[in-house]
């Protein structure tokens, strides 16, 4: 079987296979954002100050970049969906290790293993769903594999943060090793064989560092997606000090960003599937717009609110960035798709820093909007220079 080919599989069984695929990114969207909630509880509880302990995120952020590139290459020759179960397996090793853990340094190597399946799996993931739907539709099944990511923001990570809070920090890590084991039998039990593509090897997919198009796709979405974080990392105090709300309403206003996740991710697909390059154009220049408005929506209560759904619908770019790695990887889809989350990663560590130094430069909280919109438009740039660059080599 190519790897441009669909296997079919009736839709029910589609629906099954996809929300198992979703789960997955349940699991590791509430591991990822969750543990940010509970700072200030796992440091108390291994004897360190918080910012030492935000070293437990850097570390986790370290193992998805490491990870994706490692993964792919070693899984290439292996079943998409044993890979997948492997993958889930891995992660849910590394939480429930990160729950036993009771100091730092070896909670620190336990946060990266969890770390280490987090790209591969959304790669893969994204390539076993484009393969079971009608090429037509690719980036929707995409989108909905996302789904259980942005899930995670509106359900997930409030719920684990509460049980992280009163019942203590290590309970997080044992729920989302529980939703890791629940992933990999789902996976196991509804998600069709997928055979290794044909040619598929280790060289194959090392030949992806030679694409052009694949260093200026990640690029673009390692700086254009910063942008969204650029704001994000610091919603919190910027909606305490400028909007003036209390603390405990926060939740609620960053309910609307997952609620944003779940719109971009649903309508970035259909988009994709219609138009590729224009819905990555699109969603750029949307980002940068509502980065750009945030700066003065942040005054107020309801505009406030309305500017952090439209960034969080900004992630209709990952769907459609999903799908074009798996266009231009050509013979090395499962290591450019993987990539992809690496790129993201590196997004959301460049946007924190970026937007960290001009509100310490003095510029304000409002100022990480503009921040992301730079960012925005600096991935606009880059993806555009590569669709022209493409353009001149096919015309």
């Amino acid at each position: 079987m190519s790897q441009a080919q669909s296997i079919q599989v009736r839709p029910q069984g589609t629906g099954l296979a996809e929300f198992s695929l979703a789960v997955g990114g349940l699991a590791i969207g509430t591991g990822e954002f969750a543990a940010m909630g509970i700072l200030p509880n796992l440091a108390q509880g291994i004897g360190v100050d918080i910012p030492t302990a935000g070293h437990t995120i850097s570390a986790y952020a370290l193992g998805v970049v490491v990870g994706a590139p490692l993964f792919a290459i070693l899984g290439a020759r292996m079943p998409r969906r044993m890979l997948l179960v492997l993958l889930m397996a891995i992660f849910a090793f590394g939480n429930l290790l990160s729950a036993a853990m009771s100091q730092y340094l070896p909670l620190i190597a336990a946060r990266f293993v969890a770390g280490l399946p987090h790209g591969a799996y959304f790669g893969v993931a994204s390539l076993v769903a484009a393969s079971i739907v009608p090429h037509s539709q690719r980036a929707s099944a995409v989108g909905r594999v996302m789904l259980g990511l942005s899930t995670a923001n509106v359900i997930g990570v409030p719920l684990a943060t509460w049980a992280g809070q009163w019942l203590g920090w290590r309970s997080l890590f044992v729920i989302v090793g529980a939703l890791a084991v629940l992933t990999a039998v789902m996976v196991r039990l509804f998600v069709p064989r997928v055979a290794v593509a044909e040619g598929a090897s280790v060289r194959n997919e090392l030949s992806a560092f030679k694409e052009g198009q694949i260093w200026l796709t990640l690029l673009a979405a390692s700086v254009g997606f910063g942008g969204i974080f650029a704001v994000y990392s610091y919603i919190t105090p910027t909606l305490t000090e400028v909007t003036g709300i209390q603390e405990s309403t926060v939740p609620w206003l960053l309910s609307l960003f997952g609620l944003g996740n779940i719109a971009g991710n649903i309508f970035g697909g259909k988009l994709a599937d219609r138009s590729l390059k224009g819905t990555i154009l699109g969603s750029f220049i949307w980002s940068a717009v509502a980065l750009g408005l945030f700066v003065f929506a942040a005054k107020a209560l309801w505009s406030a609110a309305l500017l952090v759904f439209c960034i969080g619908c900004s992630v209709a770019v990952v769907p459609a960035m999903q799908t074009r790695l798996m266009d231009v990887g050509k013979k090395a889809q499962t290591l450019s798709a993987a990539l992809n989350h690496s790129a993201f990663n590196i997004g959301n560590a460049n946007g924190a820093w970026l937007g960290g130094l001009a509100i310490s430069a003095g510029l304000g909280w409002t100022a990480t909007g503009w921040v992301g919109a730079l960012l925005a438009l600096g991935g606009l740039l880059i993806i555009w220079l590569a669709f022209a660059i493409e353009k001149r080599s096919n015309p």
